[in-house]
């Protein structure tokens, strides 16, 4: 079994910048401002994402081994799809 460095490569591009400037960076950075020890809040922000992707990796895995990859392909399109739409007209009635 070979490791796949460009899946790794292009995989670390993808979430890094998604995660640039997104809400659990600017938490990371109120709690490094404001906590008197930064390698504990980063030890902990990063065992959070490390985290997450895990429980991410282990969900596609499992709905790759039940439907087509087409097809979740398919869903994620629309998915992102529905989103941008939705960014782009937001609501009317704002309060």
């Amino acid at each position: 079994m070979s490791f796949d460095w460009n899946l790794v490569s292009v995989s670390f591009i993808t979430v890094f910048l998604s995660e640039l400037g997104d809400k659990s960076q600017l938490a990371a950075i109120a709690l490094g401002g404001s906590s008197s020890s930064p390698k504990a809040v980063f030890f902990g922000t990063a065992s959070a994402l490390v985290l997450a992707s895990f429980l991410g990796v282990l969900l596609g895995e499992g709905t790759a081994q039940i439907l087509p990859e087409q097809l979740v392909k398919g869903i994620a399109a629309i998915g992102f799809a529905l989103l941008a739409i939705r960014l782009l007209w937001p609501d009317r009635d704002v309060a």
